[in-house]
């Protein structure tokens, strides 16, 4: 038996697919919560084999709860399920050692099956989601990534200077191709629109 906890703020989602997955014989879903945090203090006390888990959630996000599991609960498995199909969410989700990627509007038996297949040891990555991941390339050169990931920190442009060796102008210029080839309003935007992206 596969005990399940499904991580997702909506209600009625989060009933639905509760619901069917528990249909499975091989399928147990011991808890269902609202957000990342409630998953953290389940996973304290409850034994799971694998968390079904959204992205976009409020208090913390299904990546956010993907790393805490790969630090604290490394022998259970997580499948993200979500609706967005964002290339940088594939990429983050995997460096936190996801194993499973599914869309929601995916029948129930394909769920079922990932669910399966990532209990048994393999990778399962939606198709639309991994086209899309491969689509995607990082405009960014190394030296802007670096100046916007020291900029997203809060860092000021004479601290990244320092901190990178380069005069202000030079780092000013690598802001602005970042917040440029981003599309962005100002460097901050450009930070978070990295992040979401996987770039940063």
């Amino acid at each position: 038996m596969i005990r399940v906890l499904v991580v997702e703020d909506q209600v009625l989602v989060r009933d639905a697919i509760s619901a069917l997955i528990n249909l499975d014989p091989c399928i147990d879903v011991i808890a269902k919560v609202s957000n990342g945090v409630e998953a953290q203090e389940l996973l304290r006390k409850e034994s799971f084999d694998l968390v079904l888990t959204d992205i976009e959630m409020p208090q913390m996000s299904g990546i956010e709860l993907a790393q805490f599991i790969q630090l604290e609960y490394p022998h259970i498995s997580t499948v993200i399920m979500t609706t967005f199909s964002r290339a940088g969410y594939i990429r983050r989700a995997l460096d936190a050692n996801v194993k499973g990627f599914v869309l929601k509007e995916a029948p129930s038996e394909e769920l079922i099956q990932a669910i399966k297949q990532v209990m048994k040891g393999k990778k399962v990555i939606d198709t639309e989601l991994a086209l899309n991941a491969l689509s995607e390339q990082d405009p960014l050169s190394e030296k802007e990534r670096k100046a916007l990931a020291l900029a997203s920190e809060g860092l000021k442009t004479q601290e990244i200077a320092t901190k990178l060796y380069l005069s202000e102008g030079t780092v000013r210029n690598y802001l602005s191709e970042a917040i440029s080839k981003l599309g962005a309003a100002n460097r901050v935007d450009a930070a978070r629109i990295a992040k979401i992206k996987g770039w940063l």
